[in-house]
């Protein structure tokens, strides 16, 4: 009986331990406190609920048992700091009983932490690092290796963060409509780019990291399901329809396998589907924006069968409205790629040569691939080797990295 509770109270902790956590900051007040009472409330439910049965609403026991075990921390703390009687100069914190936690909208509390750990006043690497802290539970080593720095150095990001919001008195709340705007794009920012770490690393052994994307996903599905904003739904269906492609995008061993070569069987269909669906319902909506417009490109890549079959014309056409509403140069590059796929390389190549004249993207490894492609599919040899050798000099990654030293055997080989 005793390792069926147990058993239990684990599966309670896996699903529901965020959803506890989110409240208790509201409650308490403090991340750290709430932590506390957290795991407090995890180890009282351990020792009681073998012998006096799982309660009725275990979420609800558990943020009550937490609640009050902070609560009395925090009142023999103050005694013991002014010697002064139990009843005498009480902390107010929370204000919640029982009946009133059975009533909450708990769900509330993921989106107002969501939103207090993308506050535009910290730093992105901190909203990054406390989002995946905080909200999605993930260890602090865990966070360190997938951003490629110490657990130290991460650590104090984190407290940092912490410590800016106490300081600054960010509140714990979704911001009003006025608001609501702008720091629903701070929170899809942090979002998005955790999902691009995943999706396609910025360096080291691996081409994708899924634990990331996977993290990344489940924040955005949140988001859309306790705030339906058209752009939270375009991102959300953005990483659907990028991340039905992962199993194509490498080999058995590891190498990268560019978007003309991929086995299309291999995409799960699922993924593309309900993307989809979701990427027709961002761009019927008012408001929809640069995440939507995303979505409706890489929906037709997925709808295509082949590269040759692939609307094109379309998929300019959304670039020049995305241009519209996020001049980058990245677009410009990809924008004109599509240009080369409709009307050949060399148009292609003249728009990249431009973007690249500006210096816009002198350091972007990805420039220099996309320019070195089109002057091989040229025949321009040694202009493809000098820009496949300029992205390579850049690139971090190591699958990348292989695919683009590979790229250069073969025009030896074709020259040789």
């Amino acid at each position: 009986m005793t390792e069926q509770v147990h058993a239990q109270v684990e599966a309670i902790y896996q699903a529901e331990s965020r959803r506890i956590f989110a409240t208790l900051v509201r409650l308490l007040g403090d991340f750290d406190r709430a932590e506390d009472a957290l795991h407090d409330a995890f180890r009282i439910a351990m020792e009681q609920w073998p012998r006096d049965g799982v309660p009725a609403n275990p979420r609800a026991w558990l943020i009550s048992t937490g609640r009050f075990k902070a609560i009395d921390a925090m009142r023999r703390r103050k005694r013991f700091e002014t010697g002064l009687p139990e009843d005498e100069e009480q902390p107010q914190v929370g204000g919640a009983d029982d009946a009133a936690l059975e009533r909450e909208d708990i769900e509330d509390d993921r989106l107002r932490l969501i939103f207090t750990c993308c506050h535009p006043l910290l730093a992105l690497e901190a909203r990054v690092a406390l989002t995946l802290r905080e909200v999605c539970g993930l260890g602090t080593e865990a966070i360190a290796h997938a951003f490629l720095t110490s657990p130290a150095t991460l650590a104090q990001r984190i407290v940092r963060a912490k410590a800016r919001i106490r300081d600054e008195h960010i509140p714990y709340q979704v911001p009003g409509r006025a608001e609501l705007a702008e720091r629903l794009d701070a929170v899809l920012q942090v979002i998005y780019l955790v999902f691009n770490e995943g999706y396609s690393a910025s360096s080291g052994e691996t081409l994708t990291r899924p634990d990331l994307s996977g993290e990344a996903i489940r924040l955005g599905r949140l988001v859309v399901e306790l705030l339906p904003e058209p752009e939270a739904v375009g991102l959300l269906a953005l990483m659907l329809l990028h991340e039905s492609r992962r199993a194509a995008r490498t080999s058995l061993e590891g190498d990268l396998v560019p978007l003309e070569e991929q086995d299309r069987s291999r995409w799960e269909r699922e993924l593309i589907t309900e993307g989809t669906a979701l990427a027709q319902r961002a761009m019927a909506a008012p408001g929809y924006g640069p995440y939507s417009l995303q979505a409706a490109i890489a929906a037709l890549h997925a709808e295509a069968p082949t590269v040759s079959q692939t609307d094109w014309g379309q998929i300019i056409r959304l670039y020049d409205r995305l241009a519209q509403l996020a001049p980058t140069p990245v677009i410009a590059i990809n924008r004109a790629i599509a240009v080369a796929l409709r009307d050949g390389p060399q148009a292609g190549l003249a728009l990249v040569d431009a973007i690249l004249g500006r210096g816009d993207l002198e350091e972007y490894h990805l420039a220099h691939a996309a320019r070195a492609e089109l002057c091989r599919r040229l025949g321009q040899t040694a202009e493809a080797r000098a820009s496949y050798q300029r992205a390579l000099a850049l690139a971090q990654q190591v699958p990348e990295r292989r695919f683009l030293e590979r790229r250069l055997r073969e025009l030896s080989d074709h020259t040789g």
